[in-house]
């Protein structure tokens, strides 16, 4: 059974466009490390401090498999430290769902 990581991110609303710039260099690092990335969603109207991602997984043991490859990932690790450097990720949340088939 796949699952889709469903991560809802609080932001500073001062800091948008490095969470941008944080989002987009998980475009490639995501797919390389396994993980099927939907997508990322900035605030465009309304709440200006909510940001989403979706990845989904073939499976939980896909996506801990997933987590140890990030891990070793340089790209990956430089995008963490990116976040942790300039602290425009105020909470992060995750859930993990599955779809709903007939």
């Amino acid at each position: 059974m796949s699952v889709t990581v469903f991560i809802r991110y609080q932001l500073d609303p001062f800091k948008r466009a490095q969470f941008e710039e944080y989002s987009k260099r998980w475009l490639t690092i995501i797919p390389k490390c396994g993980g099927d990335l939907v997508g990322y969603f900035m605030p465009h109207e309304g709440t200006n401090n909510i940001a989403f991602a979706l990845i989904t997984f073939e499976s939980l043991a896909a996506y801990e498999a997933y987590r140890a490859r990030l891990r070793q990932d340089a790209e990956g690790m430089a995008n963490f430290h990116f976040a942790e450097e300039h602290k425009f990720i105020l909470a992060e949340e995750r859930t993990f769902l599955r779809k709903v088939v007939s």
